[in-house]
């Protein structure tokens, strides 16, 4: 489940509040347990990503992908890291 996870994240197949769902459902955690357990934040903040209406900032951010190794970033889009990479 976690191979599936990192290779839809890598063809950009998902987007972070999808990824931060299917983390959660791949430990068989609740959005509370999630949050409390694993991330140390408040339920309510992931509750508000995962749906949609949230805005947590990149130290939350941070704190819910780091349990799958994951991190927060910038990338320059795909063609541009190509290009670059055979120069």
């Amino acid at each position: 489940m976690k191979e599936t996870l990192y290779r839809d994240l890598a063809a950009g197949n998902i987007g972070i509040r999808e990824a931060t769902r299917q983390m959660r459902k791949i430990l068989g955690m609740t959005q509370r347990d999630y949050a409390q357990k694993i991330a140390g934040v408040s339920p309510r903040i992931l509750s508000e990503f995962e749906n949609g209406s949230g805005n947590p900032t990149l130290s939350t951010l941070e704190k819910l992908a780091s349990p799958f190794g994951l991190k927060i970033t910038f990338l320059p889009p795909e063609s541009w890291r190509i290009n670059m990479s055979d120069q």
